[in-house]
């Protein structure tokens, strides 16, 4: 249960976050969904994958917000000759001039920053782009048969371009599965498309006052943890989950037609942590279904395999999430009359 420091710091949160959205919004247009997704995964320790065409600010999207929070900010262009060396850093010979002695030294690369950007992180071949997992899941790099602690905060958000298939490497589904959201970065409206050209052809430097520092950033982290959640908006999750596994329990027909692999649990996790921080970025103690519902296409887009079938009929993940969220009752209330199979009912229940 939330104390009071959490309620206070709850609020917080909230005023924290219109404060971050004020911030950025001197530099960039429009967006406001991504903004959203961005610091939900950040306050949930998760990391973000960005998927959109050049030109939509994704990487000064990214720069600012490290601005803002007042985090240390490092780039990573990755190229097909990167190595992982290049990200993780590496160990050189140094010679001590007072005694001549020669000993190891590490050198950190770029991942020791607090928000790491993987640019076109699909433009390295696999070997590269597996550097990251052990730094994205354990907060950690191993170079010479030596860990070392990567500074707290740590989070790693990717961009990458959805048109541009040749010298690419698709990521791997383990590495994919990393993300706690894949965010779809679209085009501008009209109005926010001459926003950006009046404001980007003019002399306009704005300076962005930072929100929030790094410790406050880890104590509210641990805010979002505690938030409790009612069981029944946690079995809504589940039910958002496990009705993706083809293979599994009486699951709708349209997930056998169109999907080859479904969502494993941390997707499950995800959706909970995810509508916890939403909640508290709202300014909410709880967390409700519509939660659950906000956060489900950037946690499950990127973990729904579709088939042919799917292909063929123009049908992608999102149109999958969609019907899903159209299917599962969202309240006990509607759950009796919902077409739910028994296996997701409580076991209390008759």
């Amino acid at each position: 249960m939330l104390h009071d420091d959490d309620v206070q710091a709850v609020q917080k949160l909230n005023e924290a976050y219109r404060r971050i959205t004020l911030e950025l919004g001197k530099v960039i247009v429009g967006q406001q969904h991504v903004i959203e997704e961005l610091l939900i995964a950040m306050f949930a320790r998760g990391h973000c994958l960005l998927v959109g065409v050049p030109g939509l600010a994704k990487t000064l999207l990214i720069r600012t917000l490290a601005d803002t929070l007042s985090l240390k900010f490092s780039r990573v262009q990755f190229t097909p000759d990167l190595m992982p060396s290049d990200i993780t850093g590496t160990e050189v010979i140094q010679e001590d001039k007072v005694s001549g002695t020669r000993e190891f030294k590490f050198l950190p690369g770029p991942i020791f920053a607090n928000i790491v950007l993987a640019d076109e992180i699909n433009r390295t071949p696999p070997k590269t782009q597996a550097a990251l997992l052990e730094a994205m899941q354990e907060h950690q790099v191993t170079v010479g048969g030596r860990r070392h602690k990567l500074t707290e905060p740590f989070f790693v958000l990717a961009t990458q371009n959805p048109i541009e298939q040749e010298g690419t490497y698709p990521l791997p589904e383990a590495q994919l599965d990393r993300f706690m959201f894949n965010t779809f970065v679209d085009y501008p409206t009209e109005d926010e498309e001459l926003q950006i050209v009046k404001q980007t052809t003019a002399d306009i430097h704005p300076q962005i006052t930072p929100a929030l520092s790094a410790e406050e950033i880890m104590a509210l982290q641990q805010i979002v943890r505690r938030v409790p959640v009612a069981d029944h908006v946690s079995r809504y999750a589940l039910k958002l989950t496990r009705l993706t596994r083809r293979e599994h329990g009486d699951v709708p027909d349209f997930i056998k037609d169109y999907v080859s692999w479904g969502a494993g649990p941390r997707a499950s996790q995800y959706l909970v942590l995810g509508a916890k921080a939403r909640a508290v970025l709202y300014g909410r103690y709880f967390v409700n279904c519509e939660d659950i519902r906000a956060v489900a296409y950037p946690v499950l887009r990127h973990r729904l395999m579709t088939n042919f079938n799917a292909e063929a009929e123009g049908l992608k993940p999102d149109h999958i999430i969609r019907k899903l969220i159209d299917l599962i009752p969202s309240t006990d209330e509607d759950e009796s009359r919902g077409p739910v199979t028994e296996v997701f009912r409580p076991a209390d229940a008759g």
